[in-house]
């Protein structure tokens, strides 16, 4: 989802030379594969997307994953930009890496201010250490290494599996299926008090290529709206979008996850950029491009 919102991002732009990679063409935990990847492709800029990801249910039952396959990604392609002396990298990490109990707004300045939430510590340690690499590397070897840290996400291309995707398009599949299926109701995790907030990946792409453009410091950067919603109300409004017509239930013996988690975007505004896409515009065209890709997202 990320990576292809940059791809059109760039090319929006004007930028030719992009150098992509699937999955399937090049396993980033495979230290020699990325090294000769970096060798033969030679990038000026490197946009550190790639990552294995989910939600609550998949973060808590695939620990060792999570954090095993990160840190290995995070750290060849960082070490590989270093050697191969990248003009400049910027690391995508989470919202996640802020403290479960963490004052709000989130702050740049709050990270390993407390305890993570324990149903994603993994993932979060994980994205905290390529900060840090990034940290690392620029105070070591004086690489022009950023990272910025986007809230939650959603768009084309987003992963749409019950068992491992996030909220969001978990929401709108169950809403959909539902509708067709002429569900009385629809099931949805915890109580629905929790609070999110929810970033279009096609804001986020046009965040990283300006931050790419114009941010050269150490510390990290929150990339968000700065609005959020309960669970509660994005169901409803995924609902809404949808059209379907049953009830809502709430499994209240799921987990709810950090109650609340809002970035901060102060700084992000004052360097110069603000978010387009409205959550309610966002999920409509997420929807529609969720109905025109089914046979391929399902």
């Amino acid at each position: 989802m990320v990576g292809s919102a940059l791809v059109r991002s760039l090319q929006a732009k004007g930028y030719q030379q992009v150098i992509t990679r699937t999955s399937s063409e090049l396993d980033l935990r495979n230290q020699a594969a990325v090294a000769d990847f970096f060798a033969d492709e030679k990038p000026d800029y490197v946009f550190l997307a790639a990552a294995k990801v989910g939600g609550i249910w998949a973060n808590n039952t695939y620990r060792a994953d999570f954090l095993y396959d990160n840190l290995l990604i995070e750290a060849n392609i960082i070490h590989s930009a270093y050697q191969n002396r990248v003009e400049k990298l910027l690391f995508l990490g989470s919202s996640c890496i802020y403290p479960k109990l963490a004052p709000q707004p989130l702050k740049e300045e709050y990270l390993l201010s407390g305890y993570l939430e324990a149903t994603n510590e993994p993932y979060a340690i994980a994205k905290i250490t390529g900060i840090k690499l990034c940290e690392a590397y620029r105070s070591q070897y004086g690489c022009n290494f950023i990272s910025a840290m986007p809230t939650n996400l959603y768009g084309p291309n987003d992963n749409y599996d019950l068992q491992g995707s996030h909220v969001l398009p978990a929401l709108i599949r169950k809403f959909h299926e539902a509708k067709i299926s002429n569900q009385p109701f629809v099931e949805v995790w915890g109580t629905g008090s929790p609070r999110r907030e929810f970033l279009h990946a096609d804001d986020l792409a046009d965040a990283c290529v300006f931050l790419m453009e114009t941010y050269n410091d150490e510390l990290f950067v929150n990339i968000g709206t700065g609005e959020d919603v309960t669970i509660r109300e994005l169901a409803e409004l995924v609902k809404e979008t949808v059209g379907f017509e049953g009830e809502l239930r709430w499994n209240t013996d799921k987990p709810d996850g950090t109650p609340r988690k809002l970035m901060d975007v102060s700084r992000l505004h004052t360097l110069g950029w603000q978010h387009q896409t409205d959550l309610k515009t966002g999920i409509t065209t997420t929807y529609q491009d969720f109905l025109n890709h089914q046979e391929v997202y399902v």
